[in-house]
């Protein structure tokens, strides 16, 4: 009979736990906090021996913060696979990389064909010396969050620049910038309507935010060229030093966003930041904060097929 509520409790634990806190299931089957998390950490272990040895062929790179104080994990994920691979290091450090190449050995190392990451050099350079072969290719969502806070900074240039009612219309409108238009609503959406039409050089800037995300819309690397440097050609007499600095940025990283022009490099994007949306939640449920293995154990698992988690 014991046995039998043991069994229980751990397919229940098995559903559980993807979505709930070790606190609420805890007090749901009357368990101890300890041993409903133990038991989730087994649940997970076995998952992943369950999805086996990884040897992706392309690859994410992305660092997150487990704690204040700029303490780094690097996350890999598999991007044809959809899931998270490795996470490890001790920061962002070259070295840190270092290991999941080391993880993952020379031989599936040499099979990679594409890492996709941010402009961080560190993690360029380690995947240069360990898959030359790969075509190193700069994320997307990084990218335009560089071009998001230029457009920040130019809000706050000319919140110091503007007195009286025409600062009026900027305070507090950071978000309401940076969010896609069609998720706007209602008093934000007018908001947005108000700070646009009082103010040219932020509707310049804002205009131009939108309509860079066009360069990963090209399948020709000449044609994605010429779209930014008429996108650049723009900035002229415009004042958005910002925006200037971002274009030079652009254009010392260029090798790395034109690469995904090749048909043989276009990979879903939104997978690696539907995963760091994930890892934010996990977070913020507090799992792991005492206890890396137990986070680790989360991000590996948080992506894994629906056919491995009911086994």
């Amino acid at each position: 009979m014991a046995s039998r509520s043991a069994d229980i409790a751990v397919r229940f634990c098995k559903t559980r736990c993807r979505s709930a806190t070790i606190k609420d299931i805890a007090g749901e089957l009357h368990l101890d906090w300890d041993a409903v998390k133990e038991l989730d950490k087994q649940y997970m272990r076995a998952q992943l021996a369950r999805a086996g040895t990884p040897g992706p062929k392309a690859i994410g790179v992305d660092e997150i913060s487990i704690r204040r104080g700029h303490t780094y994990r690097i996350v890999v994920s598999d991007l044809h696979r959809h899931r998270a691979i490795w996470f490890g290091g001790q920061d962002r450090s070259e070295a840190s990389m270092d290991e999941f190449y080391r993880f993952l050995g020379e031989k599936k190392a040499k099979r990679i064909r594409l890492a996709v990451m941010d402009m961080w050099k560190p993690f360029r350079n380690s995947t240069i010396r360990h898959a030359p072969q790969a075509a190193v290719l700069f994320d997307k969502f990084h990218v335009l969050r560089h071009l998001g806070e230029a457009l920040d900074k130019v809000r706050k240039q000319e919140y110091a620049r503007l007195d009286g009612k025409k600062r009026t219309f900027i305070k507090g409108q950071k978000y309401t910038l940076l969010s896609h238009p069609q998720n706007l609503t209602g008093a934000a959406r007018k908001n947005l309507k108000l700070l646009l039409a009082a103010n040219k050089r932020l509707n310049t800037a804002y205009v131009l935010k939108e309509s860079f995300g066009q360069l990963w819309d090209y399948t020709s690397e000449t044609w994605a060229r010429k779209f930014f440097e008429n996108w650049r050609a723009q900035l002229k007499w415009q004042r958005l030093k910002p925006y200037e600095q971002f274009a030079k940025m652009i254009e010392r990283h260029w090798d790395g966003l034109s690469a995904y022009c090749k048909p043989e490099n276009k990979v879903s994007l939104g997978f690696v930041e539907g995963l760091n949306n994930k890892i934010r939640v996990i977070q913020r449920r507090a799992y792991g904060l005492r206890d890396e293995e137990y986070l680790k154990l989360k991000i590996l698992t948080c992506m894994l097929p629906p056919a491995l988690i009911k086994k």
